[in-house]
């Protein structure tokens, strides 16, 4: 049960390392602007329907994923620590 504590532990480590560098690469995100809407309303289109593609929205994603794995290992570790 020690060892699975410490493997858990240096996991949830490089979890919090790998979210916090996802998130800081994230670039700003300035959606529906007003400027952009009155120029042209149907310029994003093409954007918004293949936004899961880019670079922003693999990084939007993969901050999900990393979150939710966060999320499960806090979970579990305290319930370990619990016990």
């Amino acid at each position: 049960m020690e060892i699975a504590r410490y493997i858990l532990i240096g996991l949830y480590f490089i979890i919090c390392l790998a979210l916090i560098i996802t998130t800081i690469l994230q670039t700003k995100d300035s959606r529906n602007s007003i400027e952009d809407v009155a120029e042209n309303p149907r310029a994003n289109k093409y954007f918004d329907k293949n936004k899961s593609r880019t670079k922003s929205g693999k990084m939007q994603k993969n901050t999900i994923v990393l979150g939710i794995i966060f999320a499960i290992l806090t979970i579990v570790l305290g319930i370990i620590y619990m016990l």
